[in-house]
């Protein structure tokens, strides 16, 4: 599992663990029951407390989308479904990140929405997603 974060991203570093791990299920990089890094490993890994790792793993937790089983580590929810639950939050956690974006460099909602359309029919779909993910 990849995880990159941005430190001048205005969100939590947790809340950048919690939303690679969801990316990870919606595009399919990570699956029900597939094991995650240790706390200790990641954080070491991301160069971050272990505090901002267990954040997120419990916060995670209690959305239902990983199970820390003692002893063995952490591991996505077998009840997991991404295409039902992720996709739809994903969505709007890209789309809140594109209208504050937006409204830092004083545009508006149709112009945002215009160049998502132009770009989506230049990369071939707005509709479907890309078999490299995009």
């Amino acid at each position: 599992m990849q995880i990159h974060l941005n430190r001048s991203d205005e969100r939590p570093l947790y809340v950048q663990i919690m939303d690679a791990v969801r990316g990870g299920l919606v595009r399919g990089t990570l699956r029900p029951e597939d094991a995650l890094p240790s706390v200790r490993d990641l954080a070491s890994e991301l160069r971050v407390n272990p505090r901002t790792v267990s954040q997120a793993y419990a916060e995670l937790e209690r959305d239902g989308v990983v199970q820390v089983r003692h002893g063995k580590g952490t591991f996505v929810a077998p009840e997991v479904r991404p295409d039902q639950r992720e996709r739809p939050r994903l969505a709007r956690q890209v789309a809140r990140r594109a209208l504050a974006d937006a409204s830092r460099n004083g545009l508006v909602l149709h112009e945002v929405l215009a160049a998502l359309h132009e770009l989506g029919e230049e990369e071939g779909s707005a509709d479907e997603p890309k078999e490299d993910g995009r």
